[in-house]
């Protein structure tokens, strides 16, 4: 017979304030939620954001992702630099490549834009993008047809001095930046008049990004989840990064009481360092700031203008290495930004690598 033994009094312990539906801790978060019922609740996952006005509203969703036109065609043009780089450690499917970039570059056209992908982010700029996509695909092009003509040509110096970097009249990086960035700017436009439609009273709002955002180890932390920067800028400073919460392990359509008391819980938990640790130094989060020294950054790095190559390029090289980051987040956040500083005017704002530069 298998023996029992009777929970010590250390466990009854611990299960009084912890670990128990009727805890001190479960009353102490349950209060915590029924106290912000009338608080504004934003809800985003990779693909919707929910908005829950409080105090029994009715939910609003908004599809950013799924609906962003354009998206997977840019980023086959973006893919185009990675795909090279792969090709030159493991030279196999060169001539698939070859044969689905041709096929690319003869669908693209200033109308396919304008009028079949028609984003409205985009106007104006059809034309360009047009141009960029198929300088883009004639380079990638040039490239493969030497690289099949010529067995041992597409090394990674190689790839660097004709492709990424030394490719005239514009290296393939500032393509990247540039799709990554109209993407961005397209999502950040719309998520950003989205909120301006709602008077939200930002500095109570609640916010959760649920479930996994990109890669699996991607976007878990505020400064490397692209959503949670166009959040934070569309209250235009309003929203306390603290009130922001990155729970990947959050289930995906939960009801309006769950999600307000996983918010309520960690938050009321947070709350206690204040009274607990009073005179000791207070975490705040920060969502930028990295500089790039000695060789090295720890995040994305700070980018001063439109211009600023060494920067732009340095966040392609970290979207790449660092597991946290997602890959189509290079430059979400410095879009979103120049957007608000420009009244949400994608026409207003300069899509670096790609204004100004010479694809025709």
């Amino acid at each position: 017979m298998a023996v029992t033994t009777p929970p010590s009094a250390l466990v009854e312990l611990f299960t009084t304030y912890t670990a128990s539906p009727h805890s001190i801790g479960a009353r102490y978060a349950a209060a915590a939620a029924e106290a912000s019922a009338g608080d504004p609740l934003i809800v985003a996952t990779s693909t919707d954001l929910v908005l829950f006005p409080g105090d029994g509203g009715p939910p609003e969703v908004e599809p950013f992702r799924l609906s962003t036109r354009g998206f997977k065609e840019l980023a086959a043009v973006s893919h185009l630099g990675p795909a090279l780089a792969t090709l030159a450690r493991l030279p196999d499917g060169a001539e698939e490549l070859l044969t689905a970039t041709r096929a690319a570059r003869a669908a693209n056209s200033e109308a396919l834009w304008r009028d079949g992908i028609a984003v409205a982010a985009f106007a104006g700029r059809e034309a360009a993008i047009a141009d960029m996509v198929d300088y883009a695909c004639a380079l990638t092009e040039r490239v493969l047809e030497r690289a099949l003509a010529e067995p041992g040509y597409l090394t990674a110096a190689a790839l660097r001095r004709d492709y990424l970097e030394g490719a005239r009249p514009v290296p393939f990086n500032r393509v990247m930046v540039a799709t990554f960035f109209l993407t961005g700017m397209d999502i950040a436009h719309r998520i950003i008049a989205w909120f301006d439609r709602h008077d939200l009273a930002w500095e109570r709002a609640m916010v959760v990004i649920a479930g996994q955002q990109g890669r699996p180890t991607a976007g878990v932390t505020i400064d490397t989840n692209s959503v949670a920067g166009v959040i934070a800028a569309a209250s235009r400073g309003r929203l306390p990064l603290e009130r922001l919460l990155i729970a990947p392990h959050a289930p995906i359509g939960a009801d309006e009481p769950s999600y307000r008391q996983l918010w309520a819980s960690v938050r009321a938990t947070s709350e206690l360092g204040e009274e607990m640790f009073a005179g000791y130094p207070r975490y705040v989060p920060a969502a930028t700031g990295n500089v790039i020294a000695s060789g090295t950054v720890g995040g994305l790095p700070e980018i001063a203008g439109p211009d600023d190559w060494h920067a732009l390029t340095t966040r392609l090289r970290v979207v790449l290495e660092d597991p946290r980051q997602l890959l189509s987040g290079a430059v979400t956040d410095y879009a979103s930004r120049q957007l608000v500083a420009h009244d949400n005017t994608p026409s207003a704002v300069t899509v670096p690598g790609l204004d100004g530069e010479r694809y025709r």
